[in-house]
């Protein structure tokens, strides 16, 4: 039986210029209305982690969460899942660095921008901000990173860095280590603690 995933998987294939039928015949048949556009796999993983604690089955509601490879693929995702295309409703996560990416390609796609919510730095910086950064080091710790982490430190280019860059340049250091913290975190945040783009998104599903 085809899920979501297989749907992901379709649209990924068109995005790179494959055929649209079988997203299309996908989106009919798993009844898929809502796209969650996010720049990458990090962000996918907090997105799926936050719904799950708040028992939430995104797949059945009709929801595809996509991470499209970059900001810069937004026109290509919004015209072959918005209006011009599948006509699903489009939503999202940006970062604000990159948020005229966005409204041009929302914009030639006919879709609306104020859907899609924009993180200061990027999702990582507004977890670490959320939880602070000793508990993050914490996480680290409890993760079986403390090693790496160490050695991380003692790089030239980080001293005297902010605290709060270094665990934000470290996230990114490894393959894998954005996407695996991007879940952890998420897990450990307290109610309060959710950052308001990610809310926000997950509010308006």
């Amino acid at each position: 039986m085809a899920d979501m995933q297989a749907f992901r998987d379709a649209v990924s294939r068109w995005a790179a210029g494959g055929p649209g039928d079988p997203a299309s015949d996908l989106a009919a048949q798993l009844e898929v209305r809502t796209a969650v556009l996010l720049e990458g796999p990090s962000d996918l993983a907090a997105v799926e982690a936050l719904a799950a604690r708040r028992g939430r089955d995104l797949a059945a509601e009709g929801v595809c969460v996509v991470p499209m490879g970059g900001a810069m693929s937004i026109g290509r995702y919004a015209g072959l899942l918005g209006p011009p295309g599948l006509g699903l409703r489009l939503t999202g996560l940006c970062d604000e660095g990159e948020q005229r990416f966005y409204d041009r390609g929302l914009k030639r796609a006919g879709a609306p921008h104020q859907d899609f919510f924009v993180c200061v730095a990027d999702l990582e910086d507004e977890l670490i901000r959320a939880l602070g950064t000793a508990r993050v080091e914490d996480i680290i710790r409890a993760d079986g990173d403390l090693r790496a982490w160490q050695i991380f430190l003692r790089q030239p280019a980080q001293h005297g860095r902010p605290r709060h860059q270094q665990l934000r340049r470290f996230l990114g250091t490894k393959k894998g280590r954005k996407i695996r913290y991007g879940r952890l975190l998420v897990e450990v945040l307290d109610p309060g603690q959710v950052p308001a783009p990610l809310d926000d998104l997950l509010a308006s599903l």
